[in-house]
């Protein structure tokens, strides 16, 4: 296949090249697939490489970790490996298997098999494409299941009518590869897709296994439109029963959208959870107790949950504060949002309709939050003050005329505790 030396860094052709030369040595089938296959046929980056083996898919991972100074994890329950190279270059390394289901929504039972059968219980007909890696077939396609075909016509299909009912999990996926890709439900995939919703099936899916779906989500490029398809297909109630599609929910996400593209031009270089931020929009929305229950029910990060706690009702009292007249000083501002994380400022700028609480957020985050006196304990005991609680009330007192502009140098700060130790 072209598209091997075309498309991808010569450092991974010679990756792949070397997995092919091992399996024509030890006389097994290697074949990359999924993700990395479809996203290369549609022109997509995607280093991300999945191998499958026909035959001990660790010891072949074991083998080549050795033959080229590579380091190996191996997972013994999954037949699977992780290779790292010294380049940095990772493969993912499984053993060729079936899976079957005692009942649906069961986790699968596996057992080694062909690549034909491998390939057999993808989820999509798309994810179900494999080159051959061996060096006498290195870059042939392998498309079962009319792949290739769905791929040019922007179709997402299962590849049978249990589908969703084994793996209730595949409803999300087909909506995420859906909005990432561009792609459209094919006619008979949309309707197995709703009865299983109708049927309940998702219910039977574990709080662990929903939640990591709806963050996976949640955490797409633009969960704004993965939202209103689960909307439409009346999966926002597996969240909780009273959350639905409206106008009002559409109008608050397109709100979120702006404030993270906002909070990227402040050029802050600090990570967050985007997928936080879009779940306080859809809490938000719902009743206090509605709130608690799904922070109860679902199983959050105790960090995350933690984050999502006060919105609502304490979101509202925050911005209530900050649309004051006249406008608050910068220490009031600093007081009333330094507490929180960024993903709740990031929130509290989509829930305003004020461009002035908006602009006090992006002050906060990009300059009062940076503000410290020029002084410490260590000057104040230099100064004659006794350490005690006293020192927390000079220095918060302190901070705060810095932020006001009140002192903006060394001996300004220093002229202004004397003064407090005056009145005290």
């Amino acid at each position: 296949m072209d598209l091997i030396t075309t498309h991808l860094p010569s450092d991974m052709v010679s990756l792949l090249q070397n997995v092919g030369d091992l399996a024509e040595r030890r006389h097994v089938g290697t074949y990359a697939v999924g993700g990395f296959v479809r996203d290369l046929l549609l022109g997509i980056p995607n280093l991300d490489l999945d191998i499958v083996v026909e035959g001990n898919g660790i010891a072949f991972a074991r083998a080549f970790a050795r033959k080229h100074h590579a380091r190996v994890k191996v997972h013994e329950r999954f037949g699977t490996a992780t290779v790292t190279c010294a380049d940095g270059l990772k493969l993912d390394i499984a053993t060729a298997r079936t899976e079957s289901y005692k009942y649906p929504t069961a986790l699968p039972t596996i057992e080694p098999s062909s690549v034909n059968k491998d390939l057999s219980r993808r989820d999509f007909t798309i994810n179900t494409l494999a080159i051959r890696l061996t060096t006498r077939h290195f870059g042939e396609l392998v498309d079962l299941y009319g792949g290739q075909q769905d791929l040019n016509t922007k179709t997402i299909r299962v590849l049978h009518n249990r589908s969703f009912v084994e793996d209730p999990t595949r409803v999300f996926r087909a909506i995420r590869f859906e909005q990432r890709l561009g792609f459209r439900l094919e006619k008979e995939t949309t309707s197995l897709l709703n009865n299983v919703v109708k049927n309940g099936l998702i219910h039977r899916l574990s709080k662990t296994r929903l939640f990591k779906e709806f963050v996976a989500l949640l955490s797409e490029k633009e969960p704004r439109q993965l939202l209103a398809r689960m909307a439409k297909f009346d999966l926002l109630k597996f969240i909780h029963p009273q959350l639905k599609g409206s106008s009002e929910l559409t109008h608050f996400l397109k709100a979120v959208e702006r404030s993270l593209e906002r909070y990227t031009l402040l050029n802050l270089d600090q990570p967050i959870d985007t997928w936080v931020v879009y779940w306080m929009a859809l809490m938000d929305v719902l009743p206090t107790q509605a709130v608690r229950d799904t922070l109860h029910r679902l199983p959050f990060p105790r960090r995350q949950a933690k984050k999502l706690q006060w919105v609502g009702r304490g979101s509202t009292l925050l911005l209530r504060q900050l649309g004051k007249r006249p406008v608050p000083k910068p220490a009031q501002i600093y007081r009333t949002l330094c507490d929180l994380p960024d993903e709740a400022l990031i929130f509290l700028m989509a829930k305003s309709q004020s461009e002035s609480v908006k602009r006090q957020i992006s002050a906060f985050l990009t300059t009062y939050q940076r503000i410290h006196p020029l002084l410490n304990g260590t000057d104040l005991k230099a100064m004659g003050f006794k350490p005690g609680p006293q020192f927390r009330n000079i220095l918060e007192k302190l901070l705060d005329a810095r932020l006001n502009g009140e002192v903006n140098t060394d001996s300004e700060e220093r002229d202004f505790v004397r003064k407090l130790g005056q009145t005290s």
